[in-house]
């Protein structure tokens, strides 16, 4: 089984949702400094998208400086690239969880009922 998927039912673009998977990816050690991503036609076939939105997401994430393409080899993680990944995916995880939170406090859940939810899911995903 793939790790690479892509939700059409999801209100994020899907090239959005490729950069998301690979930031993770990268992130969290699964794809290391010098690894290889997929072609784009290959991840293209594997997620059921068009070989120009996967070309989008490579084109993004190199302009991040995360991945660089090497002509007639593929696109390879770069040596700062795990670095990169894990600041972006720090930044953009704790402002999703910020606006979720003003949101659940907003509709009038207890702060220390939520509180009582981050610790749970910290002790589950630990």
């Amino acid at each position: 089984m793939s790790e690479w998927k892509v939700d059409p039912g999801l209100d994020v673009p899907p090239s959005r949702q490729l950069v998301e998977a690979v930031l993770d990816a990268v992130a969290s050690g699964r794809l290391a400094a010098g690894g290889q991503l997929p072609s784009v036609r290959g991840m293209a076939a594997e997620v059921l998208v068009n070989a120009n939105t996967v070309a989008r997401a490579w084109r993004e994430l190199e302009h991040l400086g995360v991945v660089a393409g090497e002509n007639g080899r593929g696109v390879f993680v770069t040596p700062q690239g795990p670095a990169i990944a894990r600041e972006l995916r720090a930044a953009q995880t704790l402002s999703a969880y910020e606006r979720a939170l003003g949101e659940a406090l907003r509709a009038g859940h207890a702060l220390e009922d939520l509180i009582g939810r981050a610790a749970a899911l910290r002790r589950h995903s630990a």
